[in-house]
């Protein structure tokens, strides 16, 4: 069981102010919807939330099982999928799957030929990143993400790049992989986050 707490979750750029006063608990099993106009700083808070830039005030707490997490600890429970992501283009997509689950454990029902199957890509498998188009480096990222045997996803502008095909494609994988994770959608499009337990407009924290 993970819990994640923030207790006045405050960030400000020089003199703008992007959230202030925040505070939340989200638990496993539980999912929530960050939305905001563009420039609001969903992706602040969501790199807030996994330890990548810190708060300008406040606390985030991670617990796993009644253990405080340390915050050099966060980044080993939670995947991230984001269009600022880059994939390490040199790789062929077999190869990067390979070691990306070196450092993250694969769900223990899959292989990695499953999921290049359910990628749709199996045709593309010795193919280098560098030769995929934005969908497919899409689908690769969120199949890295979900995929890894973590509790803690976050998820920012999911469906940027997918066609139709892909947005159902990711709607059915996040109604069949959710399990008991926490699940963190950064956007401003209903078709992204229709599952989430909870929803926060940072235009309520300014």
């Amino acid at each position: 069981m993970l819990k994640i707490q923030l207790e006045e979750a405050t960030k400000r750029f020089q003199y703008e102010w992007i959230f202030k006063n925040l505070n939340l608990t989200l638990e496993s099993g539980q999912s929530l919807a960050v939305t905001g106009g563009n420039g609001s700083g969903k992706s602040t808070l969501l790199k807030c939330f996994c330890g990548a830039i810190p708060l300008t005030s406040g606390k985030i707490n991670y617990t796993l099982e009644n253990q405080s997490v340390s915050d050099s600890d966060w980044f080993s429970h939670l995947t991230i999928a984001a269009p600022y992501m880059e994939l390490p283009e040199e790789y062929s997509l077999k190869e990067l799957l390979e070691f990306h689950f070196k450092f993250k454990t694969c769900l223990p029902s899959l292989s990695i030929s499953e999921i290049i199957e359910i990628l749709y890509l199996e045709s593309h498998a010795q193919k280098s990143i560098s030769q995929f188009s934005s969908g497919m480096k899409q689908r690769v990222k969120l199949g890295l993400a979900l995929f890894s045997d973590v509790p803690l996803i976050f998820l920012d502008e999911p469906t940027s790049n997918l066609d139709k095909k892909g947005i159902q494609w990711y709607q059915d994988l996040m109604e069949k992989y959710l399990q008991d994770r926490i699940v963190v959608v950064c956007s401003n499009e209903p078709r992204e986050y229709e599952f989430c337990t909870q929803k926060i407009s940072l235009e309520d924290y300014k």
